[in-house]
């Protein structure tokens, strides 16, 4: 099973300007995301973020909060370590569109009242990466993979405070289910091929 870049979204958990400088290899993690953000803007990838208590913790790192802006997604401000319980997933899927009203179906019978139309089928790969690995991107994807989304994590774009605790939500997520990629996996699988319009622009980021 390959990524799809018609299939995917990117989420960034948490690189915040007060916790990068704790991160175990955070200047390389940073400079990941940040490739990230860039390749999914060049193949037009939606790209969402998540900040962490930022009264507490600070903003986005500038340049990675305007990669993501550039790219024409926001930043959910959030308190749960699983953004998923702040609302993440209603904006990585379509909302459940409501049944017509007017008339008197309501008074029909339940068996012949018209029933709601199927929910929009959205993109369904969530390729994420964040900070801290143990904590909330690893509950993020927990709670991604229970919403029945296809969770793809970039692990050399994501870190802890210690190298033990990254690699033991690396451990758990792989056990959830989740596809552990690194950033130029996810390059060249949104690629696809060297023919690609974005080919050059793409390889010049992960060169």
């Amino acid at each position: 099973m390959l990524l799809d870049a018609d299939d995917s979204q990117l989420v960034l958990v948490d690189y915040q300007a007060r916790l990068m400088p704790a991160i175990f290899e955070g200047e390389q993690v940073a400079a990941n995301a940040l490739r990230l953000a860039r390749m999914a803007k060049l193949l037009q990838v939606p790209t969402w973020g998540t900040a962490q208590n930022p009264d507490g913790l600070g903003p986005l790192l500038p340049e990675l909060q305007a990669a993501i802006e550039a790219a024409g997604g926001k930043t959910l401000a959030k308190m749960f370590f699983n953004a998923v319980a702040d609302g993440l997933g209603d904006w990585l899927r379509p909302p459940v569109r409501k049944p017509p009203q007017g008339g008197n179906a309501r008074s029909l019978p339940k068996h012949l009242q018209r029933a709601a139309p199927e929910q929009e089928e959205g993109r369904a790969s969530i390729v994420i990466a964040g900070c801290e690995a143990h904590v909330c991107l690893m509950q993020t994807a927990l709670g991604l993979l229970e919403e029945d989304f296809e969770v793809w994590v970039v692990t050399d774009a994501c870190s802890s405070r210690s190298e033990r605790n990254r690699d033991a939500a690396f451990d758990r997520l792989a056990g959830a289910g989740a596809e552990l990629v690194t950033t130029e996996m996810v390059a060249f699988e949104w690629l696809g091929t060297a023919d690609h319009p974005a080919f050059k622009e793409v390889l010049g980021l992960v060169n």
